[in-house]
Parts: C-alpha cells; structure tokens; sequence
C-alpha cells in the first residue's frame, strides 16, 4: 500500500484543463504501474488525473477502460451497498457511472451521481510525449469524506485499475483490489486552503474556509457566489474550527508564543474564559502516517498552540468546538497568545461574533387532499380521469429565519420521482423563515403518472454552516396507494 497526500486546488479545476495547466502545478503525485496518479481538492472536490505515460497509443479509446474503487468507510472491508468503484461506460469514455459492491469482485449496475470524468491525449509534467490520461471531478460527499469534523476523517482508501487496448496494457494497484481491500492505497486530503490574507481577521483568520470579514455583526456569514464555500446570510452550527491568520500565527510563534486562551461571551454578556476540547492528526515522519493528538485546557485554561511548521490535518486550527453545547443566539469570540512563561503575546484587538442556531427547519405535512376528500396515510385512492390529481399543504419552516430551501415530491416504483413544487433562497428574502399552510402545487393538482404506491416528501434545509458547507436537512413522507 501507499499514501499520497493531496494539495489544494486555490481555483477549481475543468476537465479541459491540461496536466501541464497552472491549475494542476504541485498537484500530490503517486507512481502507479504504466504512469502517475495526481490529486488535488478543495472543499467540494477531489480532482484525480490518472496519467499514462506509457500508453502512447492514441486509439479512439472506445476499448479503455478504467476502474476507481474506494473505500468510503475506510474500515479495509468490503462493506456490500456502501463501497464503491467507478467506471467510465463500455464505449463512453466520458461518461463515469458509480456501482456499488455487494460482495468481492461483485458489483451492482452503473449508475451516475455527480462525479464526471474525461479522457484525454496529451503531453504532462511526467511525459513531454503525448500519452492517455484520463481526469476526474469526485464529489467529496460521494466519497463520503468532509474536510470538517476530526472524525469525519480527511481520508479515503482507494485502488485503480487500468486497460488499455493499444497498446495492450492492464494495470492494477494494488494487484486484485477488488477482491480484498487490505491493502488499498491512502489518500489524505488538504485541509490546508489558499484563502486570501486580505479576506482573514487578523487574530482568527477563518471560520472553516469562512474568511471572519465575511461574517458581519449579526453573527451572518456571506461570501461571494465565486468563492469556495458560497453561503448566503448564513448563521453557524455544528462542529465549528477556529482557524487563525497564518502569517501572524507564525509571526506569533517567531515571538515566542506557544499558548493560547480563549474567551467567550453570549450577547452583550462579559467574557469569560472558554473551555472545550478536540483533536488533529500531525505528520509523523518516523510513522509515515497522521497521529492523532488530542487537546484540551489546562487547570488555568491554557490550550497548547500549534507548531506552524508540523504538517496538521487541520492546518492553522486555533481550537474547536460543538455549537450544541451552546444555546442559539449571538456568541462572541476572543483567542489571548501566551508564552511558554505564560506572559501575554500582544496581538490585535479582535472580536468575532457568530449566530448559532442548533436547529432543524420544521417539515410538516397538514393533508394531502383529492378533491374536497383529505387523503390518510395509506389510503387507496382512484382518478376519476386523465388530469385528477392531488394538492399537499404544508409546513417548511425554519423559525430562527434560517431557510435555505424546502421542496415537495412525489416518489413512486422503482425509484422513480417528479418534483410537485420548490423555493430557494435569495439575499433578498433578508431572514427567511420559509412557509406554514402552503397548497402545492398552485394553482392546480399534482396528476399522478402511473398506479402505483406514492410517497410524498417534504424536503427543507437549513441556512446554517459549518464553515465548510451548508449543514442541516430535515424530510417527512405519507405514503398512498393511487390507481389510474
């Protein structure tokens, strides 16, 4: 097995983009058998270049073909509906579907998710001759991985199978992967972003990947549509890092500071010295691997202060806390550095304000009706013709004015669906606390496909972040029965 650390990818990277493009310089780079694995991600994606270099035949590649297995678990098992392993579609080359193991070398259909590829021909930083590549765009949800949380670990295991029909060429690694995940590769991702310095605070430069200007008095983060982690009037929740400003972190330490204190306030209460704890993993040379440290407050409250040139999982993490142990509203943030005497380090004055809220929008079906008739869960129902149809009224609703966006569908056979009504938020609905009482669809009825079993779903998130994405979904369904 072999571990290949990811690099961050400061502007998102296009399937057209070259290998020798600027965006894929110092990519993390891993031989593999006949060429070279490259990576980089940001907070959405992991882009992978399988580049060839021996495979110097530029056939139309209906016949290639290649196999990107994972281990979203990470538990070195073959877990039946929940590992997966990607191929391009026989004859497709740019069209990558998903299937999922149910046992070794068994496997479910092809199926698409939001994970794309592309093949390419073309020269690279490891081969001036032109050679096959083939480049990827993998949802990191889809691998079930979060640049967030220490437990949601900033890791994937994987194995790669390679064919080539000119010239002939069939490379795996690790051999036979697909029978036995013992001995997968590692992949560590970069949790290490390019964020502007002129974005960060000057004490706590980021809130996750959030820049502390982006977030105003209210506690509300916005950030550009462009940027990374797109947030709209956003408040906070979760498990949040507290990440400081780089340069003067490190300047910090230059003069001598190796702890910090924390302190808190919530609303226009004092501050007060804050406890909580957490973990990071470092880079441990001699393990060849990320160790896992843990951290927490002395008797007097000191916290250790990371060492700026040990490689971190979470790189320039000040500390960490769970929103939970807090009670929604407004709560304030101060980091003080110390010496190793305990002797303040002076820093500039810095205050950060953060909105929590803890909670789930409130999803509520009210009725689903036929006519005047309301309809029970598990009813049977009939058309009376080919545009009879049916309304649901319901609740989507976020009190603390934090929607992002709530649906109604209906779900039915063998996975099939239709969207009946949807709203989403924009900066112009200020705090939007969503919809009690709606009809959907109006005006109108929803007319129902075929005769089947029907659920309908009320879908809401919430507009609440961890500094990473979005957080926070919440559904409930009735099931019917309809005939046609």
């Amino acid at each position: 097995m072999a571990i290949i650390n990811s690099n961050w990818a400061q502007l998102p990277i296009q399937l057209t983009d070259g290998l020798n493009d600027s965006v894929w310089a110092n990519a993390g780079k891993m031989a593999i058998p006949g060429g070279f694995l490259m990576v980089k991600n940001d907070a959405l994606f992991l882009y992978a270049a399988l580049d060839m270099t021996t495979d110097t035949g530029n056939d139309p590649g209906t016949g290639d073909y290649f196999w990107f297995t994972f281990d979203r678990n990470r538990d070195g098992n073959i877990s039946p509906n929940m590992d997966s392993n990607y191929g391009n579609y026989p004859g497709f080359p740019n069209k990558m579907g998903r299937q999922w193991y149910l046992a070794p070398g068994t496997w479910t259909g092809l199926s698409q998710d939001g994970s794309t590829c592309r093949q390419a021909f073309e020269a690279s930083p490891n081969s001036e001759a032109a050679h096959r590549v083939w480049k990827f765009r993998f949802l990191l949800t889809d691998l079930n991985v979060s640049l967030a949380p220490w437990w949601w670990a900033s890791f994937t295991k994987f194995g790669i199978k390679v064919h080539s029909t000119n010239p002939l060429q069939e490379n795996n690694t690790p051999p036979n992967f697909w029978q036995s995940f013992t001995n997968l590769h590692t992949l560590y991702f970069s949790r290490k972003p390019v964020v502007d310095v002129a974005l960060q605070g000057p004490v706590i430069g980021c809130v996750g990947l959030i820049p502390t200007t982006k977030i105003n008095a209210a506690g509300r983060a916005t950030t550009d549509p462009a940027y990374f982690v797109p947030v709209q009037n956003a408040a906070f929740g979760g498990l949040l890092n507290i990440i400081g400003n780089a340069p003067n972190r490190v300047a910090l330490w230059n003069a001598g500071a190796r702890f910090i204190k924390v302190f808190h306030s919530e609303g226009a209460g004092p501050f007060a010295e804050y406890r909580t704890a957490w973990y990071n993993y470092h880079w441990s040379v001699p393990a060849g691997d990320y160790v896992l440290d843990s951290y927490a407050a002395d008797a007097a409250n000191f916290y250790d202060l990371q060492n700026p040139a040990v490689d971190f999982s979470i790189h320039d993490l000040l500390f960490q806390f769970d929103s939970a142990k807090l009670a929604n509203g407004i709560h304030n943030f101060q980091v003080k550095f110390y010496s190793g005497a305990h002797v303040e380090v002076p820093t500039p004055a810095q205050t950060v304000t953060l909105l929590i809220d803890n909670t789930l929008p409130i999803v509520k079906i009210n009725n689903v009706k036929h006519g005047a008739a309301t309809v029970a869960a598990c009813d049977i129902i009939t058309m009376t013709s080919a545009t009879d149809g049916v309304t649901v009224n319901f609740d989507a609703n976020d009190p603390e004015g934090n929607l992002l966006a709530w649906s109604v569908s209906a779900q039915w056979g063998d996975g099939a669906s239709a969207s009946i009504a949807s709203a989403s938020y924009l900066p112009a609905m200020g705090n939007w606390a969503g919809v009690t009482g709606q009809t959907a669809p109006t005006p109108g009825v929803w007319v129902p496909l075929v005769s089947c079993a029907h659920a309908f779903t009320i879908a809401a998130s919430a507009r609440t972040t961890n500094g990473y994405s979005y957080i926070g979904y919440t559904s409930v369904s009735r099931f019917i029965t309809i005939k046609k």
